[in-house]
């Protein structure tokens, strides 16, 4: 029970950090150089990164399971890996998964974490992404990432710039906290309206689904799990 309650004392005191690294951070005019500074002061404790779960998130796996498509032969891009898992994962189901993250300490950490992997993890920026990747993924997923982004001319471009990837007939898969137009955002992360992930269509995608999911945890949170195709 203590080894619990010191890991729950540890992921809190981590989003507060985050919150305030990501705070100052975006005073400073940079939007996503808190990322790095997030890592760095972990010093490879994975307690301290609020979302390292150090296990496939579960809203993926969920999902993947009822996912028709067959894996061999597939190329899948995961944004904003954090510290792999989501990456392993798919890797596991038989993808060829390029894996990134803007923090170079993060794709580090994944290397140590998994020697052996058959993903490809890089540094690269969502808002920036390399011209090579462009129609080259049949499986992108993104989790959480657009609500660590402070205004919608940012998320758009993230957007525009997942679209670009998506190989003809791909799928894009979205997870991202979610809320009401009339809701407050709140503090980081900010979670997404419906009608702002219709920024998604606008790019050309087509929505195969939407779903709108509580987790167990309490208080809950509320999700939004979309699947888009090209």
């Amino acid at each position: 029970m203590a080894d619990t309650m010191d890991t729950h004392d540890e992921r809190t005191q981590g989003r507060a950090r985050l919150k305030q690294l990501a705070a100052e951070s975006l005073k400073s005019g940079d939007a996503t150089g808190w990322f790095e500074t997030l890592y760095q002061a972990a010093h490879g404790n994975e307690e301290a990164i609020p979302w390292a779960h150090l296990t496939a998130d579960p809203i993926l796996v969920e999902w993947m399971a009822g996912y028709p498509s067959s894996a061999e032969g597939k190329r899948a891009l995961v944004v904003g890996c954090g510290l792999g898992d989501d990456a392993e994962y798919l890797a596991h189901a038989g993808y060829a998964v390029t894996a990134f993250d803007i923090s170079q300490e993060a794709i580090a950490w994944c290397q140590r974490r998994f020697p052996d992997s058959a993903v490809r993890y890089v540094v690269a920026d969502v808002l920036a992404l390399p011209g090579a990747w462009s129609r080259q993924f049949d499986l992108i997923v993104e989790a959480y990432t657009l609500q660590s982004l402070p205004d919608e001319a940012l998320r758009a471009q993230a957007a525009a710039n997942l679209a670009q990837c998506l190989a003809p007939g791909g799928s894009l898969l979205v997870i991202c906290r979610g809320r009401e137009p009339d809701e407050a955002r709140g503090m980081m992360p900010w979670p997404l309206t419906r009608a702002e992930l219709a920024m998604f269509q606008r790019q050309g995608l087509r929505e195969v689904s939407f779903e709108d999911l509580r987790d167990p945890e309490e208080p809950s949170v509320r999700h939004f799990r979309v699947h888009y195709t090209a």
